[in-house]
């Protein structure tokens, strides 16, 4: 028995040590180097800066603005994707699921290219607005805050749904043949039942929807330049910059980035912990 515990602990070696190379030791340096001067010394200064200049207000405001509004539309198109997945039959399935992973690993560069092909100056559905007196899609503006939640919504989609599928094959048959026996509706077994069983994949898929968000670089790169305010195109400057490089500041930024993400685990967490206990 020992022996084995021995093997096992052995084997997660090589993993605790990508860990550690890869993930804690970066982590620790970032958080170090956002608390040092750029002259040598302790500092809060940086964080008073992210905080206290309009410039990198405004860019934490568009990526939390960004960043919830695609989740919550993921989500909501998922949900009814995941349930039609489950009503479908093994061959619609198949498809489906083929559709969506491949739509899944379609984002970064190549989504951006696609989209200013679609929605650009002269793009195909906005030469087509014009042709036929569609303002909507005539004046519709890639470039803008707008373009970019189209972008990020386009990559949430089948994300959110290949989360929450399993979740919806959690859900038993007899459940729904239950609530029926007892004189509910379809209204009162999903409000009753199936909603309750299924928040916990909904809270953690969100999670999920908001850190992909918010960390987005490559998509909203390649579609805006340096042309808008966004957290994780801010930082990118820091260490990038053609003329001055600012690690420290750009560490500071990054640590913001990560206690947003942290925040989100912690909250889905205690939603999730309060509700376990008042089932109780």
């Amino acid at each position: 028995m020992k022996d084995s515990k021995k093997l096992y602990l052995a084997a997660l070696v090589p993993f605790a040590l990508i860990a550690l190379l890869f993930e804690l030791l970066p982590v620790a340096a970032t958080v170090v180097r956002s608390f040092t001067a750029e002259g040598g010394g302790l500092t809060l200064g940086h964080y008073a800066a992210v905080f206290g200049k309009r410039l990198y207000r405004t860019a934490l405001v568009n990526s939390l603005w960004v960043s919830i509004l695609s989740s919550l539309i993921g989500l909501f198109v998922a949900f009814w994707g995941a349930k039609a997945y489950k009503s479908a039959g093994s061959k619609l399935r198949n498809l489906f699921l083929s559709v969506l992973n491949m739509t899944s690993n379609f984002s970064g560069i190549p989504l951006a290219f696609s989209y200013i092909i679609l929605f650009g100056n002269v793009g195909v559905m906005v030469m087509f607005g014009k042709n036929h007196g569609i303002d909507a899609l005539a004046s519709f503006n890639i470039y803008s805050i707008w373009g970019l939640l189209l972008c990020y919504v386009y990559f949430q989609i089948p994300l959110a749904t290949l989360l929450l599928i399993p979740a919806f094959d959690g859900l038993k048959k007899e459940w729904r043949e239950a609530v029926a026996l007892l004189g509910g509706g379809e209204a009162v077994y999903w409000f009753k039942v199936g909603l309750p069983n299924l928040l916990p994949s909904i809270l953690g898929t969100f999670s999920v929807l908001f850190a992909n968000a918010v960390a987005a670089y490559a998509t909203a790169y390649a579609l805006m330049q340096n042309n808008f305010a966004l957290l994780p195109i801010k930082i990118s400057e820091q260490f990038i910059g053609d003329v001055v490089q600012r690690r420290e500041f750009g560490s500071a930024l990054a640590v913001v980035l990560m206690l947003l993400m942290t925040a989100t685990i912690w909250i889905n967490d205690k939603i999730l912990k309060m509700r376990t206990k008042k089932a109780k």
